[in-house]
């Protein structure tokens, strides 16, 4: 049998096999309010599957944190509520299920956060796209915050921590990639601070530990998991020495005894795979650095899903747009069937199609 289909703890959970439905922002969420939709419920339930792992898209913990309309939210009772439905029906089906916690610093607009500017570690112009009422437009020009603000921020992380526990959720991830607020610390193309949380590797660091402090003291480190992107380049983000930098950082974040540590491997842009077409190799760097399981993401088909767990770098593996357009995607893997392609104009926003309409193989073979 496949390394792939062997069951596996992570921390407090127990898994029958290491298909992990990667977390997808998909912007379903019932406006105005960002609170979890029906769709969203029917989503999250065709995908679930007996014994594995689904990762929630990511969910800004504040109003401030919001960067895309249609994002579902965690910072208020009716978000709770839509999120519970989405659990019940993952729960049913014998499925588990954690939330990614999500704040998006500078990658956001004036018109999603309330007419205040976005907040970053540093007010550095970039020209990146957030979606709207009116579609995709630039940013708006964000705002360093200040020191005492960052421990407010850490407060709506661990606020959001237990409005996920409320929710019942199994457990949560910390968002710490793709260009979002605690990449922005993490990087130094984007982080340009003076004081403690800027300048070192060790200060810049610093966000992301006290982040995962807050969210451990509400679920325990066995609950908890925290999502890098080492070089990751979406969102406009650099870094003078990326490997220090996040070697760093995975070694100071085998204090918390997380559930695992998920890896973006670099030959991801974003969603969309680079065209130079590199091989995975952010969780090989850092399986020698962190204790714990790793959760590879990036790019991966079947024979390179194994191969991967097979080597030992990883010990299970995420897909995302698979899953977006194979609900049944674990056992189409399991039997080595055909995948349906993906449709990336229906990715974000919308109604059902390209969300909830596409078949289990099984049903396409009654079909025909």
């Amino acid at each position: 049998m496949s390394k792939l289909y062997q069951p596996i703890q992570i921390g407090a959970v127990r898994l029958d096999h290491r298909i992990v439905q990667a977390p997808l922002t998909r912007l379903r969420s019932e406006q105005p309010g960002d609170v979890p939709s029906a769709m969203m419920v029917k989503y999250y339930a065709q995908r679930a599957s007996k014994g594995g792992l689904q990762i929630a898209e990511a969910t800004p913990v504040s109003v401030q944190g919001r960067g895309y309309l249609g994002a579902p939210g965690i910072y208020n009772d009716a978000q709770v509520e839509g999120w519970r439905k989405v659990v019940d029906a993952v729960h049913a089906k014998g499925g588990i299920i954690f939330l990614q916690l999500w704040h998006v610093g500078r990658q956001s607009h004036v018109s999603l956060t309330g007419g205040a500017a976005p907040l970053a570690p540093s007010a550095i112009p970039v020209q990146d796209l957030v979606y709207t009422r009116d579609g995709w437009v630039k940013t708006s020009p964000s705002r360093a915050l200040e020191t005492v603000e960052i421990k407010e921020i850490v407060e709506q992380f661990r606020q959001g921590a237990i409005r996920a526990k409320a929710a019942g959720f199994d457990g949560v991830e910390i968002h710490g990639a793709n260009g979002y607020l605690i990449d922005q610390f993490l990087q130094d193309g984007s982080n340009k601070r003076t004081d403690i949380y800027g300048g070192s590797i060790e200060n810049r660091t610093l966000f992301l530990l006290e982040v995962t402090e807050a969210v451990t003291s509400v679920w325990g480190g066995e609950r908890v998991g925290v999502r890098l992107g080492p070089s990751g380049t979406f969102g406009s983000m650099s870094d003078s020495n990326p490997d220090a930098l996040f070697g760093h950082a995975a070694a100071q974040l085998n204090r918390f005894g997380l559930a695992y540590l998920h890896l973006i491997e670099p030959r991801i842009d974003g969603s969309k795979l680079r065209a130079d077409g590199l091989p995975p190799v952010a969780a090989h760097q850092l399986r020698r650095v962190f204790k714990g399981p790793i959760i590879a993401a990036g790019g991966f088909e079947r024979d390179s899903a194994e191969a991967m767990v097979e080597s030992g770098d990883a010990d299970l593996v995420a897909f995302g747009r698979h899953f977006a357009a194979n609900p049944d995607l674990v056992e189409r893997l399991r039997r080595n069937l055909t995948l349906s392609p993906h449709d990336r104009d229906t990715f974000y926003g919308g109604d059902e199609r390209g969300y909830t309409d596409y078949p289990c193989h099984d049903d396409l073979a009654e079909v025909a």
